[in-house]
């Protein structure tokens, strides 16, 4: 069985200024590159672009060495775009879309994927949603089609409807399992209330239970339109055909007859969530502030920030000697089992934090306080020589995020529906090797410094300290 499915994956942001957003930058010479793997950075193959008339985008990264691609639309809705009442049903409609079209049923759609070898996909995201199929490149045509026949001709019988609230239910049930996952929507939830964007991807148990066809089909008619989706294709593919294959399949889209949802900007909620849970074994503590947008001028030097605190496990065999300070820290004074620093990016809004899981639940204290004490220190005495590593390091890690056609059409796709265009890699390696330690301390400053926070903690976490003093602490006063 190669029908394969996904709810949630994480989003990895890659952003751009606003200065990039109207003037697209040339391609440059190689002789005039002056970044660190500049070779590599110029051979890149060009992202090309196409809108038809309805407003549906195409984009390709074409590869013609390659025999396998991945075609995808990637399409700007997610759960922010829902309700207190229907929240869990563009995650619903993710698992709708494999269960039979009008021309297809459940078994032939399984059946001509299988046949071909292929793996059709799909995740949701709080302000995307994905649905891509990897194939040979000779099927991309019957790709696209069958992906066009998911999108605008499912059926949503009542039959699978009700079969599916159980398969979501106990999906509900494993994610419940993941602490990472619950922390995390947890954080979400109290740094965002009242605002969509605090919502769960799947949605409380109540609302599975209780979503209808009609909130499925209500939800495609107003977010599912021309001008908010983006056909990717990356590896074996061709441009010109796949917009052949667009104009064919996805040209008689039309704009939705309702308008489009209206997300309001989040306010950012200082505020905290405590689920003790004494015999769990472990801790599990997060900390955020509020972040920048994607497009933001301060995406970059947060990025950087968040790459000079880094992340950090006891089990790697470098534990005590990584370049991280608090790494250095919370080893020699065995606060934690595993760190990791955060920057999470949305459309107008994001998060930038730290989530530690510990079993020295009497050291919780101390761990919260050598965290809040590094975020200082990235606002007072960051060096030069720190931001170069940080710098390589995130670059690094950039470009490995980029390996095989899947991750080049994910990041083509996010981008195209934020920014409207690829942010090429040599614009990235330039937003990079700009930032300085001046400008981390700046954003450090104007973000994390003396700024409301949200936390949560879950598991042992009598020893996490009062709310109250831990957001003195985030004041230069307190110290």
């Amino acid at each position: 069985m190669f029908l394969l499915k996904s709810a949630r994956l994480g989003m990895a942001s890659k952003a751009l200024t606003r200065s990039f957003l109207t003037n697209v930058a040339p391609r440059p010479a190689a002789n005039t590159l002056a970044h660190t793997y500049a070779k590599s950075l110029n051979n890149v193959p060009e992202t090309k672009v196409t809108r038809l008339p309805n407003g549906f985008t195409v984009a390709t990264e074409s590869n013609p060495n390659f025999q396998t691609a991945t075609v995808g639309v990637w399409i700007d809705a997610g759960s922010r775009f829902e309700n207190e009442k229907n929240n869990g049903t563009a995650h619903f409609l993710e698992h709708m879309a494999f269960k039979g079209t009008k021309s297809r049923t459940q078994l032939q759609l399984e059946t001509q994927i299988e046949n071909m070898g292929g793996h059709l996909n799909a995740y949701t995201s709080r302000e995307q949603t994905v649905y891509y199929a990897k194939c040979l490149s000779s099927d991309v045509g019957s790709s696209v089609e069958i992906l066009s026949d998911i999108l605008q001709r499912s059926n949503y019988s009542e039959d699978a409807i009700e079969r599916e609230r159980d398969v979501i239910l106990r999906e509900s049930d494993e994610v419940e399992k993941q602490k990472e996952e619950v922390v995390f929507d947890h954080l979400h939830g109290t740094a965002f209330q009242g605002n969509s964007l605090g919502y769960t991807i799947l949605g409380s148990r109540e609302n599975i239970k209780s979503i209808t066809r009609a909130d499925l089909v209500e939800y495609v008619e107003k977010n599912y339109t021309p001008d908010r989706m983006v056909l990717v294709g990356a590896g074996g593919v061709d441009h010109d055909a796949l917009v052949k294959l667009a104009e064919s399949h996805f040209g008689g889209l039309k704009a939705s007859s309702t308008g489009r949802s209206q997300i309001l900007k989040p306010r950012f909620v200082g505020s905290d969530v405590r689920a003790r849970y004494d015999d769990h074994p472990y801790a599990h503590v997060a900390l955020a502030v509020e972040g920048a947008s994607w497009t933001s001028s301060d995406y970059w030097a947060l990025l950087v920030a968040q790459a000079i605190v880094g992340s950090w496990d006891r089990s790697l065999g470098a534990a005590g000697h990584v370049s991280s300070k608090l790494a250095q820290k919370v080893h020699e004074f065995s606060l934690a089992n595993s760190f990791m620093s955060f920057n999470t990016s949305y459309s107008d809004t994001g998060l930038f934090g730290i989530y530690a899981v510990s079993e020295n639940f009497l050291a919780l204290d101390d761990l919260v306080h050598h965290i809040q004490q590094e975020w200082h220190r990235l606002a007072m005495s960051v060096s030069e020589a720190e931001v170069f590593r940080a710098k390589n390091q995130l670059k690094t890690s950039l470009l490995l995020s980029l390996d095989g056609t899947t991750a080049v059409a994910e990041e083509i796709g996010r981008q195209l529906l934020v920014y409207g265009r690829r942010l090429t890699p040599w614009e990235v390696d330039g937003l990079i090797e700009k930032v300085t330690a001046q400008d981390v301390m700046k954003v450090a400053s104007e973000y994390i410094y003396d700024k409301e926070v949200a936390v949560v903690g879950y598991g042992q976490v009598d020893g996490l300290q009062d709310y109250n003093r831990l957001r003195a602490a985030m004041s230069p006063i307190y110290y």
